[in-house]
């Protein structure tokens, strides 16, 4: 793979120079003009590539090579918005000190053309898998999934398969994802507005509420991490984002913000309590997949109402309803906005073991399939799995300002996945 490294790097730099992230629809774009154009950009890839290409009406790509029995590499093209706090242009592509940076560097453009060139250096070597590879490239993953349901509609998913979209070694299981809408009422209310997080899943770095009179130099934040400061007639806080299911990475504007609130009044207390402090006792549901996590990344005050977007992860065994239960029973109104159901598979099946195989032996490792909170494509499979790009302890910059992935990087995932492919096609 050694002599396609300066392509891909290359191809990565041009692909995350389209902001994808979800924009208003167009024709023949139904998830905005530039999440359009990025797609047909990486299928024309594929096209020089000399591989047999379709495209589902600007939902979703696929790319073709094999023969046999169907396997799916899905991978998208979306990302979650840039948001604040970035020392390199979000959407620039920039290389320094070994890492290049832009928006999808890591979740998930920069895999997905690795994928590609990986089936592009098979295929010049003469290979012919005897499985049907579909790489499958969606637009939709980071809010809604609609993409999937599209493709799904006009094409064939295949059983089996893994998104480089995950960690390594490999994921067998996934928790199950609700986003909720949950609505406080408030009364004799502090601010006029109150506002923050730019996707669900994205723990929020910036919120603010308004009107509010300095009334010194700063203002104390009760959450960690996260700075308050009166700024032109509003108190705005500052944390750091991170991805919604590992609110524990990031620092949450929306809880500093909340917090200096709830301290005079009382459906502040009440939202904090609940969000913040876990009054309910969500937090502490937990099976071999880890406990839940409850992640409020978004806010909006309107008509008297404070509602937060919620992104909760549920243990994989447990029904996604252990959540809507607790809420009915303390009396929190809520909407449903989007629930997948979790994913758990053998994690002794042979893909999982033929994709555990490769990693352990080309990282010398002896590691063990293990289970996420995040949701990705394997769940639109039957028997489908996890497999990278984030390496085992490895710091993640995905959804986080100055999101990277290092020239290194690029060469091990290229290493690990060209095998991979190469395992399961032999």
């Amino acid at each position: 793979m050694q002599k396609y490294l300066r392509e891909i790097t290359e191809n990565i730099q041009k692909i995350v120079r389209f902001d994808s992230s979800l924009a208003a629809p167009a024709p023949g774009a139904p998830f905005g003009r530039q999440t359009r154009d990025c797609l047909s950009f990486f299928l024309g890839l594929a096209r020089g590539m000399g591989f047999e290409v379709h495209d589902y009406d600007g939902y979703a790509g696929e790319v073709v090579f094999g023969e046999g029995e169907e396997f799916a590499v899905a991978v998208h093209l979306d990302v979650v918005p840039a948001g604040d706090g970035w020392t390199h242009p979000p959407f620039g592509g920039v290389i320094e000190d070994g890492k290049l940076y832009g928006r999808g560097a890591m979740d998930d453009k920069g895999p997905a053309v690795i994928c590609l060139y990986c089936l592009k250096a098979l295929k010049d070597e003469g290979f012919m898998p005897k499985r049907r590879f579909k790489l499958i490239a969606g637009c939709n993953e980071e809010s809604g999934w609609a993409c999937m349901e599209h493709y799904k509609k006009v094409a064939r998913m295949p059983a089996e398969g893994f998104t480089p979209d995950a960690d390594f070694p490999v994921i067998y299981a996934e928790k199950g994802i609700l986003h909720l809408r949950l609505d406080f009422p408030v009364e004799n209310a502090p601010f006029a507005a109150f506002e923050g997080g730019t996707a669900a899943n994205m723990v929020c770095d910036r919120a603010f509420a308004a009107p509010f009179t300095d009334a010194g130099k700063g203002v104390s934040s009760p959450a960690a991490g996260v700075t308050l400061t009166a700024e032109k007639g509003a108190l705005v806080a500052r944390g750091r984002a991170a991805h919604g299911s590992e609110p524990e990475k990031g620092a949450n504007a929306l809880q500093g913000l909340l917090g200096h609130y709830a301290a005079e009044n009382a459906a502040c207390r009440r939202a904090y309590d609940i969000l913040f402090g876990d009054k309910l006792g969500l937090c502490a549901l937990r099976d071999e997949t880890g406990n839940l996590t409850m992640s409020p990344d978004m806010a909006r005050f309107e008509k008297g109402v404070l509602s937060f977007t919620v992104d909760f992860r549920v243990p994989a065994t447990m029904p996604l309803d252990a959540v809507t239960r607790a809420l009915d029973a303390a009396g929190v109104p809520y909407a449903v906005l989007h629930a997948q159901q979790p994913l758990c598979n053998d994690p002794n099946g042979k893909v999982v073991q033929t994709l555990l195989k490769v990693y352990n032996e080309v990282t010398g490792r002896q590691s063990r399939p293990i289970a996420i909170g995040g949701g990705t494509y394997a769940r639109a499979m039957q028997n489908g799995c996890g497999f990278g790009p984030l390496g085992e302890g490895e710091v993640s910059s995905i959804h986080q300002a100055d999101e990277y992935i290092s020239l290194q990087k690029i060469g091990e995932l290229a290493e690990i996945y060209y095998r991979a492919l190469k395992a399961i096609g032999s």
